[in-house]
């Protein structure tokens, strides 16, 4: 069986973790031609006995890496370090998946007598709008936002849930603060490129209240080390599992949809 399986096998080269390319089926018809016949369970019992398992594939390759990836990682870890150690807040930053609004079908089960009907398809006209889910993570209090608009997710609605966190939640839990890091994506709304985000971050959020602001961009194809996708992802993901999403009611501008201490 491994003569015969080991063109076909894969692995990784940091771990024991390794599989075949074929089906069992496959894998039975070409053993039956050299003279081993088996059946298909037990060419799987066979596989496992030599360590090999039914696996997915697994998202773990970054792509292409820049020479400044890790120094910019140090950047990034120094400035949070130095925000936390003085009291000034920062936060991480990051717009959540967006859910069309309506009667449709939602991943997950929830415990009920019997299923709630939905629509049969996921068509935007069958719904009232498509909610914008901007997450804020507040890093030092370990406390989760979400601002959820129906407009697009452009630059400007960044800005609006930020500025809204800050005068509900972030002035209070930072009174004597006059500075404020943001941790952010390379891309999105608040891409490091977007001129907007930065204009709108200058006249709505550091000339209205006074606040010097810094804003740390990850590196590229780095947003899973954003601290919020760590902290709040799990949270975001079992909200609503199960449960169809037509009391949801999206305005133009970001309202508070939760805020809770997170862990």
């Amino acid at each position: 069986m491994q003569a015969r399986v080991a063109g076909e096998t894969a692995g990784d080269p940091m771990s024991a973790q390794k599989w075949v390319r074929s089906s069992l089926r496959h894998l039975s018809r070409h053993l039956a031609t050299v003279g081993h016949p088996g059946s298909p369970p037990t060419v799987g019992r066979v596989l496992k006995a030599l360590t090999y398992a039914l696996r997915a594939n697994a998202k773990k390759r970054t792509g292409k890496d820049h020479p400044d990836r890790n120094a910019q990682f140090g950047v990034l870890a120094a400035l949070t370090e130095q925000y936390v150690a003085a009291g000034w807040p920062v936060i991480s930053v990051d717009t959540k998946k967006k859910e069309l609004i309506g009667n449709f079908k939602q991943a997950g089960r929830q415990w009920s007598q019997a299923p709630e009907a939905v629509l049969v398809h996921d068509f935007p006209e069958d719904g009232v709008g498509r909610a914008v889910p901007y997450g804020i993570y507040d890093v030092a209090r370990n406390h989760g936002a979400v601002y959820v608009g129906q407009s697009a997710d452009t630059p400007r609605f960044a800005v609006d849930a930020i500025t809204a966190w800050w005068r509900e939640d972030g002035q209070a839990a930072y009174p004597s603060a006059d500075r404020l890091l943001i941790l952010a994506d390379a891309g999105g709304s608040n891409s490091c490129r977007f001129r907007v985000w930065k204009q709108h971050l200058q006249m709505h959020l550091a000339d209205t209240f006074g606040l010097t602001l810094t804003v740390g961009h990850f590196p590229a194809r780095c947003s899973k080390w954003n601290p919020i996708s760590i902290a709040c992802s799990a949270s975001s993901a079992s909200t609503g599992r199960g449960c169809p999403s037509a009391p949801l009611t999206p305005s133009s501008r970001p309202s508070a949809a939760r805020l809770r201490r997170l862990g």
